[in-house]
């Protein structure tokens, strides 16, 4: 028998539910914001992974999926989404469409990771990303946005974690600070961290491992130079202006290389040592380090997979999948299976989900079959209902059974399911 690979999950029944429920909200919300959809390949060129998250980051070092293709070359299945997106908007001469512009996507990233609750080696995004604004205003509204995802899908307890890292001069005078001060402890490091330390300094704020460390390290905040701090002063302003609840972090510093100034996490209160739902920041540089023009930009991104553990956490109730809101059992020959496919049509026509009977049961089977599945009617059609032009429609959750002229059958049944309503 064959096994999905580890790190994998198959999706179906009621779990998708979930799923329909974030997808169409986050869709819906993107486009009220002023968002077009982007779809890009699940792979990608290896150098363009490298070049954007990051050489000596985790992603990079440990966990994306490379192979090398029939051609020879180098490809990656996308461990984000962020890098993909950016080299669509240079390699596609985006830019002289004019700014800002806002695109979204969703679709599955993959790492090689150890699997989890929350964490899989195939796991889903929805991310947001905004080009050519420098303005703090884009980072408030970026904020805001994925602030209002989190309430349209019905999540109360989660928190929103936001500090600047800075820019370039900034970082450098910190990354100083922050080396004198973790040459204290360098022998004590985890092994991960002491090569942190060498390659990539701000990397030990993210360590899981060396947290009694990072409490007492600098805070970035106290390096950030005059155009950094009244960036992150009128940011914070402008969400106050708007009622957005934050925690000012200084730890902060996300898990990719290509972060300036804003960035920002989204953590569920209720999920534990995996709390971080979604999160973000503004990457200035991006776009100019993978060959095209300095254009600003900013995006953030959300877990599928975690926003559902997070709405199972709250016990969240989604909308149900209705697939079989009209069931059409039939009993006879060839004249009334047509009849039944022709009913089914119609109603379907008219936007009603319909199950149609294809294992030709018994009658009795069929209403235990309409029941199994969930439908609120059934449409009974025989030979006598075939001669008398009716059918009869059963109401499954009083027993109630009419009957219809046939004519009146597709309208009576929307009246119907519109009282129910």
């Amino acid at each position: 028998m064959y096994q999905k690979i580890k790190g994998t999950e198959d999706l179906y029944g009621e779990e998708m539910k979930y799923w329909y429920w974030i997808e169409k909200k986050a869709k819906d919300l993107a486009i009220r914001y002023g968002y077009g959809e982007i779809r890009t390949p699940i792979f990608e060129e290896t150098k363009l992974f490298i070049r954007s998250v990051g050489q000596d980051t985790d992603i990079v070092q440990k966990e994306m999926y490379t192979f090398e293709d029939k051609g020879g070359r180098s490809i990656t299945l996308r461990p984000e989404g962020t890098a993909p997106v950016v080299r669509a908007f240079v390699e596609d001469g985006m830019i002289a469409q004019g700014f800002p512009q806002k695109y979204f996507y969703i679709g599955p990233m993959f790492r090689y990771e150890r699997p989890q609750s929350g964490r899989q080696r195939q796991f889903h995004q929805f991310g947001a990303e905004i080009f050519g604004s420098s303005s703090p205003i884009a980072d408030a509204e970026l904020i805001i946005f994925a602030d209002r995802l989190m309430k349209e899908i019905g999540l109360v307890d989660y928190q929103i974690h936001i500090n600047s890292l800075g820019d370039i001069e900034d970082r450098a005078k910190y990354r100083e600070a922050l080396k004198e001060y973790y040459a204290q402890h360098l022998e004590n490091l985890c092994d991960d961290c002491k090569v942190r330390y060498e390659k990539n300094v701000l990397r030990l704020l993210d360590c899981k491992v060396d947290i009694e460390y990072t409490k007492n390290a600098p805070k970035i905040t106290d390096y950030l130079g005059e155009n950094s701090r009244k960036h992150y002063e009128e940011l914070k302003a402008l969400l106050d202006s708007v009622g957005i609840k934050y925690i000012e972090n200084p730890r902060l510093v996300r898990g990719l290389d290509y972060y300036n100034r804003t960035v920002f996490e989204i953590h569920h209160q209720k999920l534990g040592a995996m709390s971080a739902i979604a999160g973000g920041g503004r990457y200035d540089g991006l776009i100019k380090e993978i060959g095209g023009k300095d254009v600003p930009a900013l995006g953030f991104a959300t877990g599928i997979e975690r926003l559902i553990l997070a709405l199972k956490a709250e016990n969240v109730l989604v909308d149900e999948i209705e697939t079989n809101v009209v069931y059409i059992a039939y009993l006879g020959g060839f004249d009334v299976k047509a009849e039944a496919i022709r009913l089914s049509e119609e109603l379907r026509r008219e936007g009603i989900p319909v199950g149609l009977e294809l294992m030709e049961r018994g009658l009795s089977a069929q209403l235990k079959n309409a029941a199994r599945v969930g439908a609120k009617f059934t449409i009974i059609v025989g030979e006598s209902e075939l001669e008398r032009n009716i059918v009869l429609v059963k109401n499954m959750e009083t027993g109630e059974q009419l009957e219809f002229e046939r004519s009146f059958v597709v309208s009576g049944i929307k009246d119907m399911i519109t009282e129910m309503q």
